[in-house]
């Protein structure tokens, strides 16, 4: 005889994350037995201006929370680690082997940032240098493509992603077995965390077919749902190579991790092909990403690239002293500079002492939230007067954007990622705006028809069990 109706075996999933950043996805695993688990992936900081309040506290209790998994190294998906463990999460903390080399970097400049930002307004941070030291044991890295237990019921499998090194593609598996003659079906779920199908530093595998196979749901980013790689504009090189025939000084804002390495063996090639003279100074400024550049050198994060990738005539910057005497020098040059968006590092010296220069190009070269210093720049008209640090400055500067860096995959290339599977149950779209959550959303459901597309976020919860949605619920967290 099989188990009674209420003795089922079911996983409860929403999203704490409301648009791009503070990616938090609680999952609730129902056993016939009447007892549950709780499996939190990623637990990130909000960088939008409008959520940045949510920082503060956890809407769950975090001693309740029996496994975390981390999707990768972008503050968005771990900066909030450390106020789990202040908040008394004692349990293991699973990445793949790179990111657990890169992690401690990550959260120690996040904690100066909440203790800068904390002073400014005269508050206590929400979690200090200690919180960070007590996290750091608690992290337990895995290889890719060696399944390994959760416990006795969940199995995990992390995949190669090329959204930047050490991300994965993780992939749970749900059992459940008792001495009735009930056979419980296997749950799958594989969530892709921050997705990219290629990276200039490292190949991407394919899944195994024995996955592809499987019945799963999928849990699928969406930050460009609503762009294609047709439109992409390839506009860096130009950009770049005309300013630099103007004489022009160039400031280029890059992600620590990933954007900062990229945009370095991009110069090195524009220098190699003969198109970028090698005497042109080339700066880096931002510890945080020296530090990181310094893994990759090391051949830490498993890349095989040691110094391949730095540029000639590239300056490391450590010092204000150095820092101040580039600003006030005019000749040509390059400045890399952190952080990506433009609101944090050494970016807030360089951006307001070059955007009143109309000898200047400032080149971002990915995605900038709202609120942040690299939107007002993008929203502000030429010659108009923008908020740099409490400053009033004039955007005199030539102020350019560009996604053909973008280290997330686009909608076309999401799609073909879900054509892999042959068995989708339901497909769970988050980590996007709201326009391209509902624009992926149709196009997913126009182009593949799989039995059940959902749009995670805080306002539902979906139940499922191994064939897919059972029911959708309202939540308390919105």
């Amino acid at each position: 005889m099989g188990r009674k109706c209420h003795e089922r075996f079911y996983i409860d999933i929403m999203n704490l994350n409301r648009e791009v950043t503070g990616s938090s996805i609680p999952l609730t695993i129902h056993y016939p037995n009447k007892t549950s688990k709780h499996i939190l992936i990623d637990c990130g900081l909000f960088q939008e201006e409008e959520y940045e309040k949510l920082n503060n506290f956890l809407p769950f209790s975090p001693n309740k929370i029996d496994h975390v998994i981390v999707t990768h190294n972008h503050i968005d998906h771990t900066g909030r680690l450390p106020l789990l463990v202040k908040n008394d999460y004692t349990g293991k903390i699973h990445t793949s082997e790179p990111t657990s080399h890169l992690i401690s970097n990550a959260l120690e400049d996040s904690c100066k940032v909440i203790k800068s930002k904390a002073k400014m307004f005269h508050q206590s941070p929400f979690y200090s240098d200690s919180d960070v030291k007590s996290t750091m044991p608690l992290i337990v890295p895995h290889p890719f493509e060696e399944t390994f237990e959760l416990d006795e019921n969940t199995k995990l499998t992390f995949y190669k992603n090329g959204h930047l090194p050490g991300a994965v593609v993780g992939h749970l598996q749900f059992s459940y077995h008792d001495y009735s003659d009930y056979d419980y079906d296997d749950i799958h779920v594989l969530f892709t965390g921050d997705y990219n199908n290629k990276n200039m530093f490292f190949e991407i595998p394919s899944l195994p077919k024995e996955l592809l196979n499987l019945p799963i749901n999928i849990i699928q980013e969406a930050t460009y749902g609503n762009m294609f790689s047709s439109q992409i504009e390839y506009v860096f090189e130009k950009n770049i190579l005309d300013a630099i025939a103007e004489g022009k000084s160039i400031v280029i804002p890059v992600f620590s991790l990933g954007r900062s390495q990229e945009i370095m063996y991009v110069l090195k090639q524009y220098q190699e092909q003969g198109k970028l003279d090698p005497k042109i100074p080339i700066y880096y400024d931002g510890k945080l990403g020296i530090r990181y550049t310094q893994l990759f050198i090391m051949d830490l994060l498993g890349l095989d690239v040691q110094n391949e990738f730095i540029p000639d005539n590239f300056i490391f910057v450590t010092d204000s002293v150095t820092r101040n005497n580039i600003i006030n020098d005019t000749s040509t040059k390059i400045i890399l500079t952190t952080s990506g968006m433009g609101s944090h590092g050494p970016a807030q010296a360089y951006l307001p002492a070059y955007l009143p220069r109309k000898n200047a190009l400032i080149h971002f070269t990915g995605y900038v939230a709202e609120g942040t210093l690299g939107r007002r720049l993008y929203d502000c008209p030429h010659e108009d007067i923008v908020s740099v640090g409490g400053r009033q400055v004039k955007k005199l500067a030539d102020v350019q954007f560009t996604t053909e860096f973008s280290a997330h995959a686009k909608a076309d290339e999401l799609l073909d990622f879900l054509k892999q599977f042959t068995n989708i149950k339901t497909v769970f779209i988050n980590h996007g705006s709201t326009e391209a959550q509902q624009a992926y959303g149709k196009l997913v459901v126009n182009t593949l028809d799989p039995k059940d597309v959902c749009i995670l976020n805080a306002k539902y919860a979906f139940r499922i069990n191994a064939h897919g949605l059972i029911k959708t619920f309202s939540t308390r967290f919105d």
